[in-house]
Order: C-alpha cells, then sequence, then structure tokens
C-alpha cells in the first residue's frame, strides 16, 4: 500500500510502525528496508513501541480479574484475547495526541479489496481518525498486492522459506490465532521460533493454544 502511495502521489505525512517485538525477522527486514524508501521520498517514519515488554505483559504484569482474583500476565494473545492490540491503538492514539493536537487524523488502512468484512468491522468502530482503504478502493486483492510486491523484488523469506507460501497471515510468531497448518509449517520450516514459544511455554506454565506444543509437535509425528 505505501509503495503504491507513494507511485501515485497521495499525500503521507508520516509512516508509523508499531513493534510489538514478536515480528519475524523478515518483517524487521522490510521495516529497515522501507525506512530507506521513506527516507529517500522525505516521508518521516516512525517506530513505536508499548512502554512494558510483550514478556512482562503476556506473562508477568499483575492483574486483578473482575471476581477479585490476582493473576500474573494477560496470557498468551489471539482469540478473544486481544490486549496487545488494544494496547497498540492506544500507543498510536497517544502518539497523535501528542504530535498532532487535536488535528484531524486521515489514515490509510491496508485492507484488501477481498477483506470487505474486516473493511465494514473497521467502519463500525468509533473512531476519531478518518479511515482510508485505498487497496480496496483501487480493487486490489490480497494476491493482487501480494504479487505487486513480489514483482518490485521484495519477499518475506526466512531460512530460505517464503513465509507466505507456508503462513496464511504473517502475523506475530506466537499469536495463537495461527491455524493447525500454520503451526507445523513453523515447527517443520521455522524451528527457532517453536523453540522460543515452548521456551515461553515452560516459563509461564500455561499450555500454548490451550493444548500445549507437546500436542501439535505429536500431531505431527503421527502424520511422518
Amino acid at each position: 500500500m505505501i509503495l503504491l502511495l507513494i507511485e501515485k502521489h497521495y499525500p503521507i505525512d508520516e509512516v508509523i510502525f508499531f513493534d510489538t517485538e514478536m515480528e519475524f525477522q523478515a518483517i524487521y527486514k522490510n521495516c529497515l528496508r522501507l525506512s530507506k524508501v521513506l527516507a529517500y521520498n522525505c516521508i518521516p517514519f516512525t517506530i513505536l513501541k508499548n512502554g512494558t515488554s510483550f514478556e512482562y505483559r503476556a506473562f508477568q504484569k499483575p492483574v486483578q480479574k473482575k471476581e477479585g482474583t490476582l493473576v500474573y500476565g494477560y496470557d498468551w494473545c489471539g482469540g478473544c484475547r486481544r490486549w496487545a492490540t488494544t494496547g497498540k491503538l492506544a500507543t498510536i492514539k497517544q502518539h497523535y495526541r501528542n504530535k498532532y493536537n487535536n488535528d484531524i487524523i486521515i489514515e490509510y488502512v491496508g485492507l484488501a479489496a477481498d477483506e470487505i468484512g474486516r473493511i465494514e468491522k473497521f467502519r463500525r468502530i468509533r473512531s476519531q481518525s478518518i479511515k482510508i482503504y485505498p487497496l480496496a478502493e483501487w480493487g486490489m486483492s490480497e494476491q493482487d498486492c501480494l504479487d505487486y510486491c513480489y514483482s518490485c523484488g521484495w519477499n518475506w523469506q526466512e531460512n530460505g522459506h517464503e513465509l507466505y507460501d507456508i503462513l496464511d497471515r504473517v502475523s506475530c510468531w506466537c499469536c495463537t490465532n495461527k491455524n493447525q497448518k500454520e503451526i507445523q509449517n513453523i515447527i517443520k520450516y521455522l524451528p527457532e521460533y517453536w523453540d522460543l514459544i515452548k521456551k515461553y511455554e515452560i516459563r509461564c506454565g500455561i499450555p500454548y493454544k490451550g493444548k500445549g506444543c507437546r500436542f501439535y509437535e505429536k500431531a505431527i509425528l503421527s502424520e511422518q
């Protein structure tokens, strides 16, 4: 979306990247490359982070539950536990207030033409910003967008594998929204990330995706 916005001479005052700290290295590689493209086009680039680490919020932060009990951490992120997304949006809104005061914010949102459900969901959310969906307006599907990026020489490769070939969505590597196929492909092709997930599971004592890492490893062994 950003590459085409620049190509089509859309006004861009700033590009923001929120670092969850749990992105694939391919994302950080592309983030660095994009920062150079933005600098060449004199577009400010800002990296935002939450005030505390992902690990602390997930597994260590004291949290008072509604019934009065005290637990530590918000648990794995994903499904109905969207605390990381909530924190990201709050951080971005605070950045808007700090930098732009009460100015009207117009956000470009990178949802494609075949993500109508997600677009309608965004439109129902009350927001102080005006959201524009350029990819949908241009009639570009998710595959169109990926093909365009590939044609411009961009990729999301790790360990010799294109992430979009083995994952349905290139979200945070520890996100529990990943389906079984994606988890199996992480175990097979991206073992270093699976090792990190297993370490987190041992340290927090909370099974990954409710079933735990051993369950998914046994599922792979049974297929073999």
